[in-house]
């Protein structure tokens, strides 16, 4: 398409609007025609899933498959083999590029986790390896690429700290620009020492927003987008009930509100989030099982790309809690659970339509496909499946 919006505010839009809304802008803006009702829009078909797992070197350990956007079914593309637990990934803003942590602890001889850099074909569904670095820290958990694409942040586990790395002009990336060490400490034996479990950036690309399972804080950072360096705020973040280790984070595509959810306790906690200081405000704790379960612990947090729901996943109880978001003050309501048909979740996806949500079963090997009702926000296991080892993370990008 000519002329179309730049592709940088292209990105920064899709995530607050509807994938539909954001295709009729395009296509309107690039025709200099008003909406009209009626009016045909081209509607996706195809996404590419991207899947990272804890494997060996041996194995097959970061997977494409092509989800039909009509019927859910799925279709292996590639994989690649040569990496240790590739576990989270994350695609570049630009879908040119994506990027793997290495959750290990040692790492090219250093006492360091690591982190890999591809090159994506989205269409042909291939990926080619760039380069390798270390992370900066042991056991790296989590990972992401900030608005402008041009830095990737690291959150790691095992050594309770973030750091920052450069993506160069071709996608691959640099040593370790910058880095901070967490500090505290909280009631459970889990809690003796930092443990860092994401890491994101805000709506304005401003702040960036560490949930550390180890300190019971969704620890707040300035991040300047030009140099990569990220910084401690003189608050500091926001805080969680004690004992309830917060690990995954996201925002609501208004920018409003953001959610942690808590490994340890099985709640979700909302926060209203005023952007221009980076400062999150408590509204709410909820949680995501409907009774007391020995052995469960919560793992990924995702908002619908309506803004009208949220998602959480269970591991022991085998689940996904959905909820529904009040858009007026950013509160949920719990909607009840369903069963991802495999065991552990640590991880699931939603594709960028908002139709299909994908969940991974790390020991049952498998990631099952569900369709998602618009209108209630439900779930409707389809019967497709697919068979991977120890799936652990799923991302997605549309191909058309």
């Amino acid at each position: 398409m000519q002329n179309s919006l730049p592709a940088a505010l292209g990105f920064r839009l899709i995530g607050r609007m509807t994938l539909h809304a954001f295709s009729q802008k395009i296509a309107l803006t690039a025709l200099g025609l008003t909406v009209a009702l009626g009016q045909a829009v081209a509607t996706p078909t195809r996404a590419l899933v991207c899947l990272g797992s804890y494997s060996t070197p041996d194995r097959e350990s970061v997977h494409l498959f092509q989800l039909n956007l009509k019927d859910g079914s799925l279709k292996k593309m590639s994989a690649v083999d040569g990496l240790k637990n590739p576990s989270f990934i994350k695609i570049h803003p630009s879908g040119r590029y994506l990027y793997t942590v290495n959750e290990v602890s040692t790492f090219d001889g250093k006492r360091s986790g690591g982190v890999t850099a591809f090159a994506l074909d989205v269409q042909g569904g291939k990926l080619t390896r760039l380069n390798q670095q270390p992370s900066g820290d042991t056991g790296p958990c989590h990972l992401t690429v900030d608005a402008t694409g041009k830095y990737v942040l690291v959150a790691h586990y095992g050594g309770g700290s973030t750091s920052v790395l450069p993506i160069k002009d071709d996608g691959s990336i640099g040593a370790v620009v910058s880095q901070i060490k967490h500090k505290g400490s909280s009631i459970t034996p889990r809690q003796k020492a930092p443990h860092a479990h994401a890491i994101h950036v805000g709506p304005n690309n401003k702040f960036a927003f560490a949930p550390d399972l180890g300190i019971d804080k969704v620890l707040v950072f300035k991040f300047n987008e030009k140099t990569g360096q990220i910084q401690e705020t003189k608050f500091g973040g926001a805080n969680v009930d004690p004992g309830s280790g917060p690990r995954h984070f996201g925002f609501h595509p208004n920018g409003k509100y953001a959610y942690v959810i808590n490994e340890i306790k099985q709640t979700v906690t909302a926060f209203g989030y005023r952007a221009k200081r980076g400062k999150l405000r408590t509204l709410q704790t909820i949680s995501t099982v409907p009774g007391p379960i020995k052995g469960n612990s919560t793992a990924e947090i995702l908002v619908h790309p309506s803004g009208k729901f949220l998602y959480g996943s269970n591991r022991g109880h085998n689940s996904i809690a959905m909820f529904k978001i009040d858009e007026k003050n950013g509160k949920l309501t719990a909607l009840g659970h369903e069963p991802i048909r495999g065991e552990i979740p640590r991880n699931f996806g939603i594709d960028p339509t908002g139709q299909f949500l994908l969940a991974a079963g790390q020991s049952s090997n498998n990631v099952n496909v569900f369709r998602i009702d618009p209108e209630s926000g439900k779930l409707k296991f389809t019967g497709n499946t697919i068979d991977i080892a120890q799936p652990v993370c799923v991302r997605m990008i549309l191909q058309d």
